[in-house]
Order: structure tokens, then sequence, then C-alpha cells
């Protein structure tokens, strides 16, 4: 985050899902305003799809539309197990609370105060409606802790709730991030989450490397550098010790055969 504008991630995992709704067919995820949440930017978009189209994009772009697409279905079985809550972690420009079927559910997109600003100007622009089901809590996971953030916001801890966390973690520290798994993890019974981590580098291979270290350097010069590795075997232990009963850690092939 610098200043008062949306951060560099959150803007570019927005133009990768508009992208998407441009480029690909059939679409792994159906976002109807995609595109018009981005305002000017949408413009600039349509006129530069080469630059979304090489290699390197339509894999962080596959990368970014089948983590959206697994969250929204895992939401949609967590409204069956009885979920009326839905918290999404890191919002930036995500657009779910403005298409969502459910009329019922009570959404709280949590992000920056500054990039809610950012987001609500574009939204106003762009002629879409807020929803009464949804409340914006503005937050800060290092300053403060997702229970005291949604503590105000009508957001009630004893009902079933289900949260969505991409795209947040690596840039935490692991005390910020425990945290919060362990607040979810406090919830009742059927609640969960939906979350994206990035590995120990030394577990991948060099290709995988050179490709992690080009994005890590991406991000780190736009201000918002990776923190935050874990071991998968180490992070299941952590999540049961936190209250989870169920883990579900898909890799690259799971999430390809999806």
């Amino acid at each position: 985050m610098i200043g008062a504008a949306l951060s560099f991630t959150a803007q570019r995992v927005a133009m990768h899902r508009a992208a998407h709704q441009l480029l690909d067919s059939p679409r792994v995820l159906e976002d109807p305003i995609a595109i018009a949440i981005l305002g000017v930017a949408a413009a600039r978009l349509k006129t530069q799809l080469d630059r979304f189209d090489t290699a390197g994009a339509r894999h962080i772009r596959a990368f970014v539309t089948a983590r959206s697409r697994y969250a929204e279905d895992e939401l949609t079985l967590a409204i069956a197990r009885g979920a009326t809550q839905y918290v999404i972690l890191g919002a930036g420009l995500d657009t779910y609370a403005y298409r969502s079927p459910h009329s019922r559910l009570r959404v709280f997109e949590v992000d920056y105060p500054a990039s809610q600003v950012w987001k609500r100007t574009q939204l106003e622009t762009a002629g879409i409606g807020i929803p009464s089901s949804l409340a914006f809590v503005p937050a800060n996971f290092e300053e403060q802790t997702l229970c005291s953030a949604l503590q105000s916001s009508g957001f009630q801890r004893d009902k079933v709730s289900f949260f969505s966390w991409l795209g947040v973690t690596p840039y935490l520290t692991a005390t910020s991030a425990l945290a919060t798994l362990a607040f979810i993890g406090s919830l009742p019974a059927r609640s969960g989450v939906v979350f994206d981590y990035a590995i120990e580098r030394s577990s991948l291979n060099s290709k995988e490397q050179l490709a992690m270290d080009a994005l890590a350097s991406r991000v780190a010069r736009a201000g918002e550098p990776f923190r935050l590795f874990l071991d998968p075997r180490a992070l299941e232990r952590m999540l049961r010790a936190a209250g989870f009963s169920e883990v579900e850690d898909l890799g690259p092939a799971e999430i390809d055969a999806r």
C-alpha cells in the first residue's frame, strides 16, 4: 500500500480477472462486472490485451481465476452447510458481493481503508450499486486482529461463517497470519476458509524458483515484499492445532484437474 491508492497487486489481480473475461473460452470464472469495475483502466486493458496474452501472463491469470473460482465453489458448499456470513479478507476489487445470487448471505469486505475508498469510487463511477447485505470493514492485519476489525461491523461470532483470503498471506508476518487462522478456527463448526500461500523457495524446482524470484522482485519494487513462506506439512499441523477438522491442500495437478 502506498498513499491513498489501491495496492499494486490488487490492481493487477483485477486486471487479470477482467482479461480472463475477454481472452479465455471457456471461462473458469464468470464475472460480468470484472471489466466495469476497472473504470478508465478497462479501456487501457482493451488496447493492451496482447500484454495479457503472453505465456507468463496466462499462467498468472490461470492462478488468479482458479483460486477465485475455488473459493466461490467452496462458499456454495458452505452455504449448504448453513453458512450465513461470508468474509472476504483483502478484498481488493473482488466483485462477488455485487453479483451474489444469495440475497440472505451477509458479506463483509475487509481491506485497508484507502483501498476501500478507492473501490467505492470505482463502484460509483461504474454505476454498480452497493447491496444492503454488504459491510465494508477497514482493517490493517498488522495493526489489529481480525476479531477486533469485525467486532463493530455486525459480524456475529455465533453464526456459521466462510472466509476467503486470497493473495494476502505472503505479505504478512507469521504472527498475524496465525492469529487470523486461530480466530477463524474458533468459530462454530462447519465454518471454513480458503486461502493461498507461498511455499518455501527450497522446495521448488529451478524453473519454479526463477518464476518466484521474478514475481517477488516485481512486488517488492512496488513496496509489497513477500514475507511469509510456509511448509505444507507444517501448515496442516498449525491448522489442526487452530481448530480445523478438515484440511484440503490443492497443488497444481489437483487444480488443473478441476
